[in-house]
């Protein structure tokens, strides 16, 4: 996934995420990021599963990279659309 975004790294080693980055995995203020070498590359990873749906970190699962809560998960499995 390549997002075309750059940033900047501040004087003190910082970088920004973008809102929508944050957005997409359900990043906040506050929350650990697993930072990690693989290779060339730089991973970051979000230490606590928290819900993409609802922000829930209680009996989080993973489905294609993203975190679902069981009662979530329920809802989707139920949804007559």
């Amino acid at each position: 996934m390549d997002s075309g975004i750059t940033r900047k790294i501040d004087d003190l080693g910082r970088i920004v995420i973008p809102a929508e980055t944050r957005r997409m995995f359900n990043i906040r203020e506050g929350d650990h990021l697993y930072i990690a070498v693989d290779g060339s590359n730089i991973v970051l990873r979000k230490m606590t599963d928290t819900c993409t749906f609802c922000g829930s970190d209680t009996n989080v699962t993973q489905f294609r990279g993203k975190g679902i809560c069981a009662s979530c998960r329920a809802q989707l499995v139920n949804d007559p659309r």
